[in-house]
């Protein structure tokens, strides 16, 4: 069996690479070297995975260090009957990452970094996300669609303070899930929860109740918005 290493990482590497809206990137690009696999695509459980973590405050670095771990102790095994082909395979390294984070002396400041959007490509964002909820009936959606198109509008302003603007877009994104569960179908919510437990059935013992929970809850919404050809609004999707 060949083998791919990763390059060696350094502190360096984990400071500049951060970016608070790249969350998502960083993650599924530093697993694709850590295979060694650039063209291996991730699952819709691992975006719900990666998902949790952001939504549980774990820092990239915390993730990016348990994707190595993980793979330095399966690449030190005498027999490697499978290759990792989930990011659910590293789940317990990065919590364990994150735990001995938490440990550590406060981090120093985080060094000034460029915007990460310019103010076309946020109002580009803004109206696309309002022109596909348009295109559904339900009121409620087109309720939003006309709220995104404000801020929009207003986008300079906005653009002065991006996690405010990430709050505005996730409590509205609550609202338009809120609203998309009421136009799924049994059939569709138990195809959905069978392919989770399908999906997520090799990893079940690498996680707490706690994280299977949350991690459910990622992937049947992610699953809901696909089903019914809803965006996701947050900034993280822009990245």
């Amino acid at each position: 069996m060949s083998e791919n290493h990763p390059p060696e990482t350094h502190e360096d590497d984990f400071e500049s690479s951060f970016n608070y809206f790249n969350y998502f990137t960083e993650i599924e690009h530093h697993f694709q070297r850590a295979r060694g696999t650039g063209l291996f695509l991730l699952s819709p459980l691992d975006w719900a995975l990666i998902e949790t973590w952001k939504n549980a405050g774990i820092p990239l670095e915390a993730v990016l260090r348990g994707i190595d771990e993980a793979f330095r102790k399966w690449r030190s095994r005498r027999i490697r009957t499978q290759m990792i082909n989930s990011l659910a395979y590293c789940a317990q390294a990065v919590m364990e990452e994150a735990e001995a984070m938490a440990g550590r002396a406060a981090p120093q400041p985080a060094r000034a970094a460029p915007p990460p959007f310019s103010h076309h490509e946020l109002r580009a964002y803004l109206e696309s996300n309002a022109a596909a909820l348009r295109r559904h009936s339900e009121p409620v959606f087109h309720e939003i669609a006309a709220v995104l198109d404000r801020l929009a509008a207003e986008i300079e302003q906005h653009a002065e303070n991006l996690e405010e603007l990430e709050r505005r877009l996730t409590a509205l994104e609550d609202r338009m899930i809120a609203a998309a569960r009421t136009c799924q179908s049994e059939e569709d919510l138990l195809a959905a929860r069978r392919e989770l437990d399908f999906q997520l059935r090799p990893y079940r013992s690498k996680m707490t109740a706690e994280q299977l929970a949350m991690l459910e809850k990622q992937f049947l919404e992610r699953r809901l918005l696909e089903s019914l050809g809803l965006p996701r609004l947050s900034l993280f999707y822009l990245a």
